[in-house]
């Protein structure tokens, strides 16, 4: 599983661009100065911009380039507190303002260090993430909720003593910035994580003691808590969750009522509070993630061919996928503009990033692409703002 280990250095922002002269002078005097000199005008209930009538200063806020947001949030609280809204995000759907980025966790080839960076649609690299709080883990969660990165309990050793954690650390990708979420009720690692419906589920893995866990909760950001819901009927680890047509799926990894690897998915519906169970699940599955309506899977038996789960029929097809490289690469998903991305895992030079299209024509859906991370992808996150 993948960890983290402070980064050496950082890129730096790149430069600003606004058209607004209003928000262009507000932005120019909060460098030098991140808390404005007014007081009046870092009040919550201050104006957005002065002047303008709150509807409007919000269409103007989302007109913003991303790469600006940083700066936009040391204006002032209001500001701030904006930036970190799902009405933002609203607003910058709206004005038709939202960009794509890709957030990879990438290893050296060394295997010593590793870092999140950023990607967007044409592969340009943007900035290095800074450091998140706490102690480095392997076999934590990582999921996306209201454009924001939850990178979820773990396993850790700190002294000496190996410790399960129940930490919960939020990226805000508007802000550049981490902060701390509410603790899980289970400390767990090696489990499944996935956001359904606005809320972010974990199921299974193993406990502080190492026991293998059947427990579920599920994360509310709204009053920041977690809730115990249903637990599986058996204990599950090393597995994965995905969230399709409203439900939460949990497939691969093992359990204690197999042998060997697992074949069952686990179903949670939300609105009966109530688990079900299919027979026809991936096993070993190395790469995973959800495009349109349907889950695309790699297994580690067969990384020459795509199997794509569709949940309204609950069926699974396979799609062959072009030789690159190594023949033995390792591989792992990404997702940007309606496409995935085959990364390697292993420092084959070989290698070229493959895309596959499922909208294109027949013949047509691969193609190679130059988007790649600097490193060996661990694993990644797609956040629209």
């Amino acid at each position: 599983m993948p960890g983290f280990v402070r980064e050496k250095k950082r890129i730096t922002e790149p430069s600003m661009c606004l058209t607004s002269p209003v928000m262009q002078e507000t932005l120019i005097h909060s460098k030098g100065n991140l808390h404005p000199t007014s007081p009046a005008f870092d009040k919550l209930d201050s104006p957005l911009l002065p002047g303008l009538p709150d509807d409007v200063a919000k269409y103007c806020l989302a007109l913003v380039p991303r790469s600006s947001f940083p700066a936009m949030g040391g204006v002032c609280k209001r500001w701030r507190s904006f930036i970190q809204s799902k009405e933002f995000l609203t607003e910058r759907k709206i004005a038709g303002m939202l960009e794509e980025w890709l957030y990879v966790l990438t290893m050296d080839s060394e295997g010593k260090e590793s870092h999140w960076e950023v990607l967007d649609c044409l592969g340009q690299r943007h900035k290095l993430l800074p450091s998140m709080p706490g102690p480095e883990k392997v076999g934590f969660g990582i999921t996306v909720l209201n454009g924001k990165l939850l990178v979820l309990a773990g396993y850790s050793v700190l002294n000496g003593t190996a410790s399960a954690s129940a930490d919960v650390y939020q990226y805000d990708s508007c802000l550049n910035s981490w902060s701390k979420l509410a603790d899980l009720n289970v400390a767990r690692y090696d489990f499944a994580c996935a956001e359904v419906n606005g809320v972010v589920y974990v199921v299974g893995g193993y406990g502080a003691e190492g026991e293998s866990l059947s427990t579920a909760e599920v994360y509310d950001p709204d009053t920041d808590k977690w809730i115990l819901i249903e637990s599986l009927r058996r204990p599950r680890w090393g597995c994965f969750a995905c969230g399709l047509n409203g439900k939460l799926y949990v497939l691969g990894g093992r359990s204690s009522f197999t042998i060997g690897n697992s074949r069952f998915v686990d179903v949670y519906n939300p609105e009966k509070h109530t688990w079900c169970e299919m027979k026809n699940g991936c096993v070993m599955v190395t790469a995973h993630a959800v495009l349109g309506k349907k889950l695309f899977c790699m297994e580690w038996k067969n990384q020459r061919k795509l199997a794509i789960f569709n949940p309204d029929n609950n069926s699974w097809k396979m799609v062959p996928v072009p030789l690159t490289g190594s023949t033995s690469i390792g591989i792992r998903f990404g997702i940007l503009d309606g496409k995935l991305l085959l990364f390697s895992v292993e420092g084959d030079p070989g290698y070229h990033t493959l895309l596959y299209d499922p909208e294109a024509a027949p013949g047509s859906e691969w193609q190679t692409s130059d988007i790649k991370p600097s490193g060996l992808c661990l694993c990644s996150v797609t956040i629209k703002a």
